[in-house]
């Protein structure tokens, strides 16, 4: 609701809307530092109007002050620095889990909100893009921008990395130069002691002409004094820098002079951790360690995953929700409604019902596979291995049309899928996403279905196992390659920041786990139980059976496979892993089993993947990918079929 200067009330804050009465009177006020977007503290009224603001006080006569028009709304605090300085750590740490993530307008790129308190006080807190610059190389860094122009801000804290210290400090002087009052958190305060890198904090602050503030985020030392500073700052206590814009070279020049007087380094002989950067990088050693990790990461996941399943999940759905569903839905007295709901049948896995299986799917088969995934995720994140792992799949991945940056979704992938395709928003460019889309649809298994596959295929020999893996991989390259060639646009190279190996912090990555769960939960089960309830109706239909008869002709004569295979394929759409499971009652030939479970993982992924993938590149790219992924599947199917006598 927007009021006049004269109606706010005493020590009331809000921000300044618009100005009416004439470009003369906007222009007197402009001068004075009032101007819309500004944020203004309303002190008394017993004569003119005074108000306080990052600028200083002005008095206003009342018959003026009936044209600014002002609208009360929470003081705005901007997080802003370099990637990979701790700013998310920062961000949780003073806003708890209550965060809301959004995209930019108009972009991809996503920010995240929450809410502070200082002194009783709300604040919003908005963590930015991390940006090395404000003049905008990529869209992260230009939503940056936009938020230090289009979006007034109050306050804007600045965390800087104290074991790269010049690096950051470009930043720095940019935002200083933006006149928006300013508090600076030197993170990683620890470890750059332990580097033995000393900063005098009082001296960068008096450079600086702003507070500075040491802390160690992962552990909350420090933050009591930001929360301090902040209070302050929503009291007006913090004044604009006054730090003038300069030129690119002389930006630097001051930062060398500030860097000097500033920071003191000690030689130390390197840590153990610190050679072990230097070997996760190189080819020999750095694959060694890959494979190592790799292997150590997948069997935890695989053992946490499937003991959430055997020992909590799977009881609880069987002994307490479904008997539950079967006993609320009876009331019911449509049974239209009672079958979408819940199914014919009491399995939760046949029975289509958006409250059985559309429930099950996403919280007791994929659900305890992401947390376990992310879990190990967050481990290899926080020790600050993941950036080495993209260094060392680049070259393969630039053959590809990829830059090594793409071996995450690649690595989220061999997981569950879900995560997998989420973690496409880290490629800039759609061409990029929809080759990493088809790269990882192909050529990763989830875990779950891998190890239906060996469990299917070892029986037969370790050598059909190799045979369908390798058949995925040689199919997933021969693909990328092609699609490399007839995509417009051309490959990125990769432009990253490695940060050095640290210890995780277990508070930190149980919150980190925790949100990134909340997200996969809000996002892909609605959609999951959507995909059911529209699956449902259409068995209801008929056009499930109809769908039947039509493929018929196609797994029995192109793919060789017996007619009863026609039901466990259309059944992958729904749940691939247990697909695959369904395969080992048929008697198949170890020839059909091979061509059945290569079918079954290039042809559709499944439905939480189809509709999580939906959302990332929209109706039109999925169709096209699955109508490439669908032709692969035919293709080599019926190769295989033909070639193998």
């Amino acid at each position: 609701m927007l009021l006049t200067l004269t109606e706010l009330k005493n020590g009331e804050a809000a921000r300044i809307e618009s100005i009416s009465g004439g470009h003369g009177l906007q222009a007197r006020l402009e001068r004075l530092g009032l101007r819309p977007g500004l944020r203004v503290t309303k002190v008394s009224d017993f004569g003119p109007v005074v108000v306080s603001s990052s600028n200083g006080q002005v008095a206003i006569g009342k018959g003026l002050a009936r044209h600014v028009n002002v609208k009360v709304d929470d003081f705005k605090v901007l997080l802003f620095g370099n990637p990979n300085v701790g700013k998310s750590v920062v961000f949780s740490r003073l806003t708890g889990l209550g965060t809301v993530s959004s995209n930019y307008a108009g972009t991809t790129v996503e920010f995240s909100k929450g809410a502070i308190w200082a002194e009783g006080k709300r604040m919003e807190l908005i963590d930015v893009p991390g940006a090395y610059t404000l003049e905008a190389t990529c869209s992260a860094e230009e939503v940056a921008s936009d938020f230090c122009t289009r979006d007034q801000a109050d306050l804007i804290i600045n965390v800087v990395d104290a074991t790269n210290l010049e690096r950051n400090l470009y930043l720095t002087l940019q935002l200083l130069e933006k006149k928006i009052p300013l508090i600076v958190v030197l993170n990683k305060w620890d470890i750059a002691r332990h580097k033995g890198i000393n900063i005098n904090c009082q001296e960068l602050a008096q450079r600086l002409g702003v507070r500075v503030i040491p802390v160690v985020a992962v552990t909350g030392e420090g933050l009591k004094q930001v929360m301090s500073a902040v209070a302050g700052a929503g009291r007006g206590e913090v004044r604009p820098s006054e730090f003038k814009p300069i030129d690119h070279q002389e930006r630097w020049h001051i930062i060398g002079h500030i860097s000097q007087e500033v920071q003191r380094i000690t030689h130390k002989h390197p840590s153990l951790l610190e050679k072990l950067e230097d070997a996760s990088v190189r080819p020999l050693s750095g694959v060694l360690i890959a494979l190592g990790l790799m292997v150590l990461s997948f069997t935890v996941i695989r053992l946490l995953g499937e003991g959430l399943i055997k020992y909590l999940l799977d009881p609880f759905f069987i002994n307490i929700y479904g008997p539950l569903v079967q006993k609320l839905v009876a009331f019911i007295p449509w049974p239209v409604i009672r079958q979408l709901l819940a199914g014919q049948t009491p399995e939760f896995m046949q029975s289509f019902g958006a409250l059985t299986t559309g429930v099950y799917i996403p919280l007791a088969i994929v659900l305890p596979y992401i947390v376990s995934f992310y879990l190990v995720l967050g481990v290899l994140e926080d020790i600050g291995y993941l950036p080495r792992l993209a260094v060392l799949l680049d070259r393969t991945m630039h053959r590809l049309g990829l830059h090594g940056y793409a071996a995450l979704p690649l690595v989220l992938s061999c997981g569950c899928k879900v995560p997998g395709v989420l973690a496409l928003r880290v490629l800039e460019s759609r061409r990029e996403k929809i080759l990493a889309l088809t790269l990882l649809l192909m050529a990763a298994p989830c875990l779950p279905q891998s190890a239906m596959m060996v469990s299917l295929l070892s029986g037969f020999g370790i050598g059909y196992v190799l045979l369908a893996f390798g058949v995925l991989i040689a199919v997933a390259v021969i693909n990328s390659l092609f699609l490399n060639r007839i995509l417009k646009g051309q490959s990125p190279e990769i432009i990253m920041e490695i940060p050095s190996y640290q210890m995780p912090h277990a508070g930190t990555l149980l919150r980190k786990t925790w949100l990134r769960i909340k997200s996969f939960l809000l996002e892909a089960t609605p959609l999951i139980v959507l995909g059911v309830l529209a699956v449902n109706i259409l068995e209801m239909l008929g056009a499930i059976r109809l769908l039947g008869r039509l493929a018929r002709p196609l797994v029995v004569n192109v793919l060789g496979l017996p007619r009863e295979a026609v039901s466990v394929i259309l059944f992958g759409f729904l749940r691939k892993d247990i697909s695959i499971a369904l395969l080992a009652p048929l008697n198949l030939s170890p020839k059909q089993a091979v061509i059945a479970s290569v079918f079954l993982v290039l042809y559709l992924p499944c439905i939480a993947t189809f509709f999580v993938a939906f959302r990332e590149i929209g109706w039109r790219g999925i169709a096209r990918v699955l109508a490439l992924t669908l032709s692969w599947a035919l293709v080599v199917g019926f190769l295989m079929n033909l070639i193998w006598v």
